[in-house]
C-alpha cells in the first residue's frame, strides 16, 4: 500500500465541488449513488486525456473512473501505446447514466450548465504535456466535440471498451480500430520511462494479455490488493467484481471477492 491516490489537488477539488445540480434530470441516472470524477494524473504530467461515458458499479466502489473490466481493457490499450501512468481519465457525466437513456444523455451534454462545467474541466486538463484525447463511445465523442479548447490536440474517436461485440465481424471492427489508434498515437507520444517492451497489437479477439490491472497509484488507500484486476472473474465466466442485481432496485450493488 505504499502507492495510492490521495485525492485531487485543491484546484480540481474546488471544480468537482462546483458540479452543477443534476436534480432536474436525475431520473436518467443512478442518481442516489453519487458522483465519480477521475482516475490518473491531475498534476499536469498526463500525455493523454481519456474520455469515457459515465461511471459503472465498480467505479462507485473505488470512487475512480474506468477501473472495472472496461477500465482494465482501457489500461491495456494505453500500455500498447507505451503509456503506463501519463494519462488522465474522465467521463462525459459524473453520475451513472441508464443505458436506456443514451439518446437523452447525448442531448443533455449540451445543457448550458453541464457544458460550461465540463469544458472548464477539459481546459484544466489540457496542460502542455497533453498530446491527444481518446474519446471512447458516443457520449465521450459528443462531449469532446462540444469542447472549443480541443484545438491543437490529436482527437481519436473510437469504440468504448465495454462495446458489445456479438459477432466476429463486430469484434474485428473494434479491434482493428483500436489497433489504428494505437499505431497513430505511437507516432506522436513518447513512451513512459518504465515501458521498455511495447506490447503487441490486438489479434482477432481480446485475450487476457490485452488487459492490464489498474495501478495502485490510481486508487484510494485501503482497497483490497486484488481490486482493479478482475482476471479471476473473467476466468470464471464473469467480468467485474461489482455488479447490479436483477431486477435492479437502483439502490443495491453486489460486490464479490475472488476465491483464493
Amino acid at each position: 500500500m505504499d502507492e495510492y491516490d490521495s485525492g485531487p489537488p485543491a484546484n480540481f477539488l474546488a471544480h468537482f465541488n462546483a458540479l452543477p445540480d443534476y436534480t432536474p434530470i436525475k431520473e436518467n441516472f443512478w442518481f442516489d449513488w453519487g458522483t465519480v470524477f477521475y482516475r490518473g494524473r491531475l498534476d499536469g504530467t498526463a500525455k493523454i486525456i481519456c474520455v469515457a461515458s459515465d461511471p459503472g458499479p465498480t467505479e462507485r466502489i473505488a470512487c475512480r473512473t474506468l477501473v472495472g473490466n472496461a477500465g482494465q481493457r482501457a489500461q491495456g490499450f494505453l500500455r500498447k501505446m507505451g503509456i503506463s501512468k501519463s494519462y488522465i481519465c474522465v467521463n462525459g457525466f459524473a453520475y451513472a447514466l441508464f443505458p436506456s437513456k443514451l439518446s437523452y444523455g447525448i442531448a443533455a451534454l449540451s445543457r448550458p450548465e453541464l457544458l460550461a462545467w465540463r469544458n472548464k474541466l477539459f481546459d484544466m486538463l489540457k496542460t502542455p504535456s497533453v498530446k491527444a484525447v481518446i474519446a471512447f463511445g458516443a457520449v465521450a465523442q459528443k462531449a469532446v466535440d462540444l469542447w472549443p479548447g480541443k484545438t491543437g490536440l490529436r482527437i481519436e474517436n473510437t469504440f468504448h471498451p465495454s462495446y458489445h461485440t456479438p459477432t466476429a465481424a463486430a469484434k474485428k471492427e473494434m479491434l482493428d480500430d483500436w489497433n489504428r489508434v494505437v499505431t497513430e498515437l505511437r507516432k506522436i507520444i513518447k513512451p513512459d520511462d518504465d515501458m521498455h517492451n511495447m506490447p503487441s497489437l490486438y489479434g482477432k479477439s481480446f485475450t487476457e494479455a490485452d488487459y492490464a490491472p489498474i495501478p495502485k497509484r490510481d486508487l484510494p488507500f485501503g482497497l483490497p490488493d486484488w481490486f482493479g484486476d478482475d482476471q479471476w472473474f473473467r476466468a470464471h465466466r464473469g467480468a467485474n467484481s461489482v455488479s447490479r442485481p436483477s431486477p435492479d432496485d437502483r439502490h443495491t450493488l453486489k460486490w464479490k471477492a475472488p476465491k483464493k
